[in-house]
């Protein structure tokens, strides 16, 4: 089977690193040895699993990206650099025509997908990337599509805790806060709680050490007024696994909307991958 050459943009960032870790090893990918970076990197390159990776800073990038794509013509695009870069990124790749895995959270999102949608370029852009939970997020749409209002009156407490380094609010989180206001509860994602303290997160969350640097755990809690009924989702993940392989999909996704002739249609969502025969 012909490997798809790709780039992974993010790095010497820790997401990022454990994709290129798994795809350097997968025989379906060509991994590109250049990773757009920020500019406050002080790095010029970083290794991993002995492939040297160039890290490019948007000062140098409109020129570095005509070298690279003039020795690899051809390649899809992983992101997840930082949410402050999600909608200049965006733009870049579709001004350069690279087709694009948008894995990283924040941003302009409705920015994000009119700057799609009027491209040529094709992606696959969504808050989470893990197959499992994107399913989860697709039974609470339907829910919320089917029962409108079936929670009114109800209060709602969302918690979400990620590694310190995220910068952003979960997106999941997010996503699923409009679902919960679609089923009738009054909630603004402002009042989502946001925790980022390593110290919280073991003793009183009791996440295990060794996942501190890297989860994903929310919990997602209904209440009725009188106290008579509660309701609990929780989606707990740790380590970044999960992530790569709904990314690895969603590359191979894209591969295949690239060869279909005449598709009007540029913007995806993990539900199309999962939809994917």
């Amino acid at each position: 089977m012909e490997k798809t050459p790709i780039m992974i943009n993010g790095l010497p960032g820790n997401v990022a690193r454990t994709m290129a870790q798994s795809a350097i090893t997968d025989s379906r990918f060509n991994v590109i040895p250049f990773s757009l970076t920020g500019q406050e990197i002080e790095d010029t390159t970083t290794v991993i699993e002995s492939l040297v990776f160039e890290l490019v800073k948007p000062d140098i990038r409109d020129k570095k990206i005509q070298q690279i794509k003039t020795r690899f013509p051809s390649f899809i695009t992983i992101d997840y650099t930082h949410p402050s870069a999600v909608n200049s990124n965006a733009l870049f790749y579709t001004q350069n025509q690279i087709p694009f895995v948008m894995g990283t959270t924040g941003g302009d999102r409705e920015q994000l997908e009119q700057v799609v949608k009027k491209a040529s370029t094709p992606a696959v852009i969504a808050p989470n990337m893990a197959k499992q939970i994107v399913g989860f997020q697709a039974m609470m749409a339907y829910a919320a599509s089917t029962f409108p209002g079936l929670f009114k009156g109800y209060t709602l407490a969302v918690a979400e805790s990620h590694q310190k380094g995220k910068a952003d609010t979960s997106g999941t989180a997010k996503a699923m806060v409009g679902y919960f206001n679609t089923l009738g509860v009054d909630f603004d994602t402002k009042d989502i709680q946001m925790v980022r303290d390593p110290d919280v997160q073991e003793k009183e969350w009791h996440i295990p050490k060794e996942h501190l640097a890297g989860h994903g755990w929310h919990t997602y809690t209904l209440t009725a007024t009188d106290g008579s009924a509660l309701f609990e989702f929780k989606h707990n993940i740790n380590g970044r696994e999960i992530y790569v392989n709904g990314t690895f999909d969603a590359v191979l996704f894209l591969k295949e909307k690239l060869t279909e002739p005449d598709t009007p249609r540029k913007l995806y969502t993990m539900i199309d991958v999962l939809n994917r025969k």
